[in-house]
């Protein structure tokens, strides 16, 4: 019986071990664990809330650049629509110069061969009229 006794007491104690014997040990552990899992999840939804407005800022942020660098092309943009309007405006000027000194050039040019041709006129129909009409034969060769 001292064996049964001994191992009775031996199961005692592993159950002393193994199972908690006092409730209020119990609850406590229970309740540190409840508060650390509450913890955990009021940091998680902390930090879900700090990711939430860093991508918000981000958006924001990619937002406004776009907006800016809009705004910088369309002034340079202008810049440039103005420079080309200048430049544009001094050499259509030398072109159109050198465009009016053609076209006169050409006026003069046809009217002096209209006259060449008017004093010519009478000659070159007296020609004509004596060519078909004094005919000189010719032998082939």
């Amino acid at each position: 019986m001292a064996g049964a006794a001994a191992a009775a007491a031996v199961h005692s104690k592993q159950l002393a071990i193994t199972a908690p014997t006092n409730d209020s040990t119990f609850s406590l552990a229970s309740a540190q664990n409840s508060a650390g899992i509450q913890t955990l999840l009021d940091a998680e939804r902390e930090a879900s809330k700090i990711v939430q407005k860093a991508r918000e800022y981000r958006t924001k942020r990619v937002k406004e650049a776009r907006d800016e660098a809009k705004k910088e092309i369309d002034a340079y943009r202008a810049e440039k629509d103005a420079e080309f309007k200048k430049f544009e405006s001094e050499h259509t000027q030398g072109n159109k110069q050198a465009e009016d000194e053609a076209n006169k050039e050409a006026e003069t040019k046809i009217a002096e061969i209209k006259q060449a041709g008017k004093s010519g006129e009478a000659k070159v129909v007296e020609e004509l009229l004596s060519a078909v009409f004094e005919v000189n034969p010719h032998p082939l060769d």
